[in-house]
């Protein structure tokens, strides 16, 4: 007796899908504007259920949680009890590309169950752009001109701060994902010269704007010498913090600029002020920090770091601003469209999270 195994065509098994509904807690309330671009961007997929919550309360999280048991979650910082609350979770996004705050949590909650972590990378274009125009702002020395102007001094001229040619010098792009990758673009029309150093190269499909020498994360200190511009880039990881630190600094160079647009942690910090201070590199362009909760001083000034960066000339400050302007809305494509991804059935998406690559 044979027996037959009913297998449901592509077409009717598609139709089987769209009428399952697919519950997407956010866990922060989007603004009107954002809510309604999330709903267009979903208008093809009406089982999709965006549930937002009436106040951000971890007690309404939880409520709302056990009332429509999502599978999908998004947002920034979920606890441990609303995973756990969540039965029925199969996809977390984080719209950030940040998260090395949630390996730990997730490494423990997949123990026994499969939830899938995904990052948003879609404030890569902007930060790229802030990128660049940090370089620019070190090499050409505009805040202690623009500074100088303030204060009704006028035309100080080369003696004071000459711009720096950024013409003919090496690039070295410390990580190549989404950020540098771009930034490698815009900087493309420059005479420079590339180097990159990423950990997997097997995982480029991209290809490059430019020629680039290649290197591995074990020729980091060789990556180092053949450069005299370090952009850091990389996801803070256990491999990663600290790999920048006194001898990696002064492999540089005295005329070495940096620019950290990654995670603080990655550049040693008492290492970074030091090597400013004294001239071991020439300058650096800094938009992440140490200390993100910072005490105020005697006169209620906030610094970012235990160390006077803000008395040094040779250095451009930044707080955290690379993805700004935060309120554009096509930063949002890439959660819609794994979302979407999702509805459909999928189980491939955007930006996936390696837990134990940690990125």
């Amino acid at each position: 007796m044979k027996i037959f195994l009913w297998r449901p065509s592509k077409a009717r098994l598609r139709l089987m899908i769209e009428k399952q509904k697919v519950n997407v807690l956010c866990i922060w309330q989007p603004n009107k504007r954002l809510h309604n671009y999330l709903l267009e961007g979903l208008n093809d997929y009406p089982q999709v259920n965006l549930i937002i919550p009436s106040d951000t309360s971890h007690e309404t999280f939880l409520k709302l949680a056990k009332e429509h048991n999502p599978e999908i979650i998004m947002g920034w910082r979920p606890t441990k009890e609303l995973l756990e609350t969540a039965g029925n979770l199969r996809l977390f996004i984080n719209p950030g590309a940040g998260v090395q705050h949630l390996i730990p949590l997730f490494k423990d909650v997949t123990k026994n169950r499969k939830i899938t972590l995904v990052n948003g990378h879609g404030n890569a274009y902007f930060t790229a752009q802030h990128t660049v125009t940090l370089l620019l702002s070190l090499t050409n020395n505009v805040i202690l001109h623009h500074n100088w102007m303030k204060e009704g001094e006028w035309r100080r001229g080369d003696d004071y701060a000459a711009s720096t040619p950024l013409r003919d010098r090496i690039i070295g792009f410390l990580g190549y994902g989404a950020v540098n990758q771009k930034v490698h673009r815009f900087l493309s029309g420059f005479i420079l010269d590339f180097a990159v150093l990423r950990n997997n190269w097997h995982k480029q499909k991209t290809s490059f704007p430019t020629t680039i020498t290649k290197y591995t994360f074990d020729q980091l200190h060789d990556f180092l010498k053949a450069i005299d511009v370090l952009i850091v880039a990389v996801p803070l990881t256990s491999r990663t913090e600290g790999m920048i630190g006194k001898t990696e600094l002064e492999l540089l160079g005295s005329d070495a600029l940096v620019i950290n647009i990654g995670r603080g942690q990655v550049i040693d910090e008492e290492s970074l002020y030091s090597a400013l201070k004294n001239k071991i590199i020439s300058g650096a362009a800094i938009d992440v920090w140490y200390n993100y909760q910072p005490e105020p001083d005697k006169d209620g000034k906030k610094y970012p770091t235990q160390y006077p960066f803000h008395e040094l000339e040779n250095v451009v400050l930044s707080p955290h601003r690379g993805a700004s302007p935060m309120n554009d809305l096509k930063r949002w494509d890439e959660q819609i469209e794994n979302i979407s991804r999702f509805t459909r059935g999928e189980d491939k998406f955007l930006n996936m999270v390696n837990l134990d690559e940690e990125y």
